[in-house]
């Protein structure tokens, strides 16, 4: 046997086999995502680390509501289906989380789902009405509702509650390993609480705050089983796949600094521990969305990292913060309907003036339906580009 012919059969081998890999991502590439099959593997995990508090050699970038109706691919599944169908389908949730990777080659998958998704195997129904936003059908406002109300894990199994959510979670799991890293989520006790008991959206709170400030036992009685239940849900995301999660506490803004403090970060901590008690090495960011005026407020909370809003400047956050807490955020989502050079330099600021230590880029709240799928490139690609 010729040994020359041996070496450059098994060259032309190992060609073909990196030939065919690229060519398998040919109708991605042709959709304008610039996917290096090769840069993906070695930075598959770089999300993960970074989030843990290792050292990356760019910042890792991804963003809230990436996968959304800004994308036309998106809006095929959403015209045609209600929410909950398209979140409780695991085919249909797995392909919306699924796409702006693929569009964008973002550095994490994030679930298709919604903060609200846990209820009705609480006893809570709701629906998600097109235009308006989710509706419950009983809200919660008397001591008998919160008496009602069950806790997951305690009183309830979450695997024959919430199916769907394993099996998303496990689809992308199989789809994603070892390519990108996978991101699960929840919503911070607060927020569910007062989203259940306004009966949906609402400018002030008033069912909310009214209970809290006259009758704070039962309030926190309804927090702390929300607690509960949040961080079982957590550690249920996990255990089926998810790699870091993210707690929504989307409605900070109707919190004042002693609301926070009294009645949010509490449960909060309390869902998050629960995480990392049963999870100690599943990274975890915390998002007060309005919440930049009691940053302070956040520091010593039981996450890895927090999530900034866009009415911060990054610079002056980490100064309050300090140094040494790991950071997401916090480009405008407005900036993404300027000008491409708007967007490149919103980019390079953001990132300039997080440091190069612990920082994820993101937006500063989710992607706007009138997004151009071709900004969200540009803020990508570009983050991307940054050594």
């Amino acid at each position: 046997e010729n040994p020359t012919m041996s070496q450059s059969f098994l060259k032309s081998l190992i060609i073909l086999n990196i030939f065919n890999l690229c060519s398998s991502f040919n109708q991605i590439i042709s959709k304008g995502a610039n996917f290096n099959p090769m840069k993906m593997n070695l930075e598959h995990d770089i999300l993960l680390k970074c989030a843990r508090g290792e050292k990356v050699n760019r910042p890792p970038v991804w963003l809230m509501r990436q996968a959304g109706r800004y994308m036309s691919e998106f809006r095929n599944y959403s015209d045609k289906y209600p929410f909950r169908v398209r979140s409780e389908t695991p085919e249909i949730a797995v392909e919306l989380s699924l796409q702006p990777w693929k569009a964008f080659d973002v550095d994490g998958v994030i679930m298709f789902s919604d903060i609200l998704t846990p209820f009705p195997a609480m006893g809570v129904e709701f629906d998600v009405v097109k235009g308006k936003g989710p509706h419950f059908l009983q809200p919660i406002r008397s001591s008998k509702d919160i008496e009602n109300l069950k806790v997951l894990g305690e009183e309830v199994d979450i695997r024959s509650k919430l199916p769907f959510v394993a099996e998303t979670l496990q689809t992308l799991k199989e789809l994603t390993e070892n390519k990108t890293t996978l991101i699960g989520f929840v919503g911070s006790p607060w927020t569910l609480g007062a989203y259940a008991m306004e009966g949906g959206s609402s400018k002030h709170c008033l069912f909310t705050k009214g209970m809290m400030m006259n009758d704070p036992s039962l309030f926190h009685g309804y927090m702390s089983k929300l607690a509960e239940s949040v961080g079982e849900y957590a550690c249920f995301q996990v255990e089926n796949g998810a790699q870091v999660i993210q707690v929504f506490e989307s409605w900070a803004h109707q919190l004042t600094p002693l609301d926070f403090e009294t009645f949010a970060r509490p449960y909060a901590n309390m869902a998050m521990s629960k995480l990392k008690e049963r999870h100690p090495y599943v990274p975890v960011i915390y998002f007060a969305n309005g919440g930049s005026s009691y940053l302070e407020s956040q520091t010593g909370m039981k996450c890895d990292m927090l999530s900034l809003d866009q009415f911060v400047d990054i610079e002056i956050a980490r100064r309050r913060l300090g140094q040494n807490i790991p950071i997401s955020g916090n480009i405008d989502p407005l900036v993404l309907l300027g000008p491409e050079e708007g967007i490149k330099n919103a980019v390079s600021n953001c990132v300039s003036k997080a440091g190069n230590k612990g920082h994820i880029l993101n937006l500063g709240h989710g992607v706007l339906q009138e997004t151009p799928e071709r900004a969200v490139q540009i803020l990508v690609q570009t983050a991307k580009n940054i050594s």
